[in-house]
């Protein structure tokens, strides 16, 4: 019994938020030169996969870490002991950490300063600065990098669910005469392929900022709880091979009417358990095709295959029902299945797969308005830090009352090159670009003062951040 309840008091004791940064950081302090009194650093995508980022995360970050009360003395004394231990010698700013109890009662003196959420930006701009606000906590700055270089993540999510958005719509632009479908067009599966449920959180809410399909529960909850969405992503009721197999292999007819029987509204069959040809010739197309016509007026039936080489598979399985249901053909000649019948296709979807299975499709004769795509380690797990090239780096500094832009620029990688000066963000007719304060003149910052001193300042709501994404 102590046991248990040491091991539920160790879980459920608060976040000690000195531990959220590197090892090396701990030493900081030491190392910058005296009488520095400001450091402002910056974040950036510098390229990478996509040419644009959409941001997305931050707000996560600041309400889950950094908001309210964040240093408390007991917070001090652990850290103290910790860190002589981890180095074996005694390095840690215990001083400037009561200093901060002390003048700001353990709010964080910073100041961030971020692009609006959902905003599409160019890559190779600064996305947010960071900027100490008490002149005797300028190594505090620096010390946040490693928690707040990890909206790499949402921001990486949500570019790539928004660049398969973008190749979605090519091939409707080419198929379809509406664009009713896109929403649901690209669904989440990925909440069992991440590394944890606060990763399907933050990565499933960034996928929602462009689509409504989701089975990752922990994204709908996290932007609800963050961003204060009411519902942000919706589902319907599927089988699964467990559901289906444990009817035995004569029993797949059985399994199918079940569910049509017991579930009003749209519901999705995978389809691969044993042969799925057979299956929809005969079964789906013969034995059960009057009870799924009959469905029509209220609820699709979703035909999921799920193994086989998707650029064959997908066009074949259309093929048969096209046969079996008969089909429409629209404006732009392309074929149409009846509104009850949609093909789920969930299985090796990615960017680099999307395209090809579309085309095999379209050269087939139908419209990619037939599909609805699923995808899950490959829309929030198959990413890192370098996907969008994502940095944090210094780039002003007051030192003896005197300022200096800060950079750096190896000659073994000018690609690292980072910027230098006190930055902001303009658009105009061009696109983004990244200036010091002093270049701006007239024109206006686009990034916004986010968080200060311990306060979210400005919150973003989920709509807003929707509707920037979606321009």
């Amino acid at each position: 019994t102590s046991t248990r309840e040491s091991n539920d008091q160790m879980m459920n004791s608060p976040l000690n938020t000195l531990f959220l940064t590197d090892s090396y950081k701990i030493s900081h302090h030491l190392q910058y030169p005296p009488e520095t009194t400001t450091i402002l650093s910056y974040f950036e995508s510098r390229g990478g996969k996509w040419d644009q980022t959409v941001f997305f995360g931050l707000q996560y970050i600041l309400k889950k870490y950094l908001c309210g009360v964040v240093i408390t003395k007991e917070m001090i004394c652990e850290a103290e002991v910790f860190f002589e231990e981890h180095f074996g010698t005694n390095i840690f700013n215990r001083s400037g950490w009561e200093h901060i109890i002390s003048k700001h009662g353990g709010r964080l003196p910073v100041r961030i300063r971020a692009v609006p959420e959902g905003t599409l930006v160019d890559t190779r701009n600064v996305l947010f600065t960071v900027e100490n606000t008490d002149p005797d906590a300028a190594w505090l700055t620096n010390y946040l990098e490693t928690l707040l270089v990890q909206t790499w993540y949402p921001i990486t999510v949500a570019t790539n669910s928004w660049a398969c958005k973008q190749l979605i719509i090519r091939f409707l632009e080419r198929t379809s005469e509406t664009f009713d479908a896109l929403p649901f067009m690209l669904h989440d599966f990925g909440y069992r392929g991440v590394s944890s449920v606060e990763t399907a959180g933050i990565g499933g809410a960034a996928h929602l900022v462009n689509f409504l399909g989701t089975d990752t529960l922990a994204g709908i909850l996290l932007a609800k709880e963050i961003y204060g969405a009411s519902m942000a992503g919706f589902s319907v009721p599927a089988t699964e091979h467990s559901t289906m197999t444990t009817w035995g292999k004569e029993g797949e007819c059985d399994a199918i009417k079940n569910i049509l029987k017991k579930v009003q509204g749209g519901v999705a069959v995978v389809v691969d358990s044993y042969d799925i040809w057979n299956l929809l010739e005969n079964v789906i197309g013969e034995e059960l095709k009057e009870m799924i016509e009959s469905r029509g007026n209220y609820g699709f039936l979703g035909i999921r295959p799920d193994s086989g080489e998707p650029t064959e598979v997908v066009l074949k399985v259309l093929d048969i029902l096209g046969d079996k249901f008969g089909y429409t053909t629209n404006q732009k000649g392309f074929k149409l299945l009846p509104s009850f019948l949609k093909v789920i296709q969930g299985d090796g979807i990615s960017y680099e797969s999307l395209g090809p299975i579309m085309e095999s499709i379209v050269n087939g004769g139908w419209s990619v308005e037939n599909l609805i795509f699923g995808s899950g380690g490959a829309l929030l797990q198959r990413l890192d830090r370098d996907t969008q090239k994502c940095a944090f780096k210094c780039s002003f500094a007051v030192v003896g009352a005197k300022e200096r832009e800060v950079y750096k620029d190896p000659i073994t990688d000018h690609g690292k090159k980072s910027k230098k000066g006190r930055l902001v963000l303009i658009k105009d007719e061009e696109g983004w670009h990244t200036i010091t304060e002093g270049e701006r003149g007239e024109r206006e910052d686009q990034l916004v003062t986010v968080f200060e001193n311990g306060h979210l300042v400005k919150e973003w709501g989920w709509e807003e951040v929707k509707a920037r994404a979606n321009l």
